[in-house]
């Protein structure tokens, strides 16, 4: 999987590649095809990847379950992304009466022992 691909282009890439291995007379069992994508997932796709493994039994996941939840997961790791985006965006600072106040006596104070 290239960096920056959505799950649905690398599934299109792989069923390709996995279509024309067939025309060659290699064809490949379910559990395999499965053991083959989440292998070739990033890095960053590693808890999602570890939780599959332990929560399903790979030798009779489909192919088609499988995708459905790495583009679930696909999906809710990108709206994480936007949140956190908004987040860093709205800072605001407040003013505060007083702290401007006190400086005007320290002005004036300063000025009284310079007279």
């Amino acid at each position: 999987m290239y960096d920056n691909e959505s799950i649905s282009d690398m599934f299109t890439r792989f069923t390709t590649v996995i279509n024309s291995l067939k025309n060659l007379g290699k064809s490949y069992p379910n559990q395999e095809l499965v053991r083959k994508i989440l292998r070739c997932l990033p890095k960053s796709w590693t808890p999602k990847v570890t939780a599959i493994e332990e929560a399903k039994d790979l030798s009779i996941l489909p192919l088609e379950q499988l995708l459905g939840s790495l583009m679930t997961h696909e999906t809710t790791m990108k709206n994480h992304e936007n949140v956190e985006v908004k987040k860093k965006k709205s800072i605001a600072f407040k003013a505060s009466k007083e702290d401007s106040e006190s400086d005007e006596d320290g002005d004036v104070a300063l000025i009284t022992s310079q007279f």
